[in-house]
């Protein structure tokens, strides 16, 4: 009787493949299915994105359309304007008043931000050093950030009224004539002082903000060291709130250039203290120095606001980043 050798058992291997194929087929059908937190994320971005798409991308879209399309009171109806180009573009690069006027915007922008800083940083430092009363003094140094500017624009119209400002009396107790605050070579001067009186209690609080965030170990050791206030503050101070600093230089200069009520309701635009965005709105609407309505020329001056905005946004990123590396 002879020895019976057992059969093979058989393989597993092509099924464990088939497996694992299968297996790898759910996980990335699995992987493809959307997880139903990434539709609620969707939800909460979608009303934010119809948002801008409605009230910023289409409006900026529309700005541009029409500083490339010579528009007038019946083609606004129609909206049948021409396609001109930049034909437009260069006829406001060629008016009379396009390089005075950015002169004039220039230093309206740039002395108001040199002083709100400044006088900012000043009051911020200041009341951080803390005593009795610098809470209530630091909210009432809010009033003017908190009044609605057609009452702060009228309460400086009336100060510098020429017979019956009170800064005309006050300048009249040291024999000092007259000066003519709204009209001519001193409206320029005239707005600025009431903008960077409207600008300083934003910096304030944004400067207090950033001293906040400064350890007060750094201050201790640097007395150790016997630093005085002065050195502590180049050495501390002032290096540690660049990055505020920064933030607070970017959205003051964005704001006082297209700044409009407040010059509006002091001169109309008048005089030295027309500013580009000033300029615009009066050939928008036909008011103040320009009396024929040109919407296709605010156009392109309000595109040249914008692309001098967005030019200062590039450099605070690139700022930003150096100060990161």
């Amino acid at each position: 009787m002879g020895i019976q050798t057992p059969a093979p058992a058989p393989s597993l291997e092509p099924a464990l493949e088939e497996q694992d194929a299968e297996t790898g087929r759910t996980h990335r059908h699995r992987r493809r299915r959307v997880r139903p937190t990434t539709w609620a994320g969707l939800a909460f971005v979608a009303p934010l994105v119809a948002y801008l798409a409605v009230f910023y991308a289409y409006p900026l879209y529309e700005n541009v359309s029409m500083s490339l399309h010579r528009y007038t009171r019946a083609t606004f109806v129609t909206g049948q304007a021409p396609f001109v180009g930049f034909d437009i573009y260069r006829e406001v690069l060629a008016s009379p008043q396009f390089w005075p006027t950015v002169r004039q915007t220039a230093t309206f922008v740039i002395v108001s931000l040199v002083f709100q800083y400044a006088i900012g940083l000043g009051l911020a430092v200041f009341f951080h050093r803390g005593f009795r009363l610098s809470g209530l003094l630091r909210a009432l140094f809010l009033v003017p950030w908190l009044l609605p500017i057609i009452v702060s624009a009228t309460t400086w119209q009336w100060m510098m009224d020429a017979d019956n400002g009170i800064l005309n009396r006050f300048l009249g107790v040291f024999g000092v004539d007259p000066i003519w605050w709204l009209n001519n070579e001193h409206s320029l001067w005239a707005v600025t002082i009431a903008n960077i009186w409207l600008g300083i209690p934003f910096n304030l609080v944004i400067l207090y903000s950033g001293l906040q965030n400064i350890p007060t170990d750094l201050y201790e050791a640097a007395s150790l060291d016997g630093a005085g206030a002065w050195r502590q503050f180049r050495t501390i101070t002032f290096p540690l709130l660049r990055p505020v600093t920064a933030i607070t230089l970017l959205l003051g200069f964005v704001y006082t250039l297209k700044v409009v009520d407040i010059v509006w309701i002091m001169t109309m635009g008048t005089g030295t203290s027309q500013t580009l965005a000033t300029w615009a709105y009066s050939m928008a609407f036909g008011k103040g120095a320009s009396a024929l309505i040109q919407y296709s020329q605010a156009s392109v001056v309000g595109t040249i606001l914008l692309l001098v905005a967005l030019l200062m946004g590039f450099v605070y990123l690139f700022v930003q980043r150096r100060q990161e590396d």
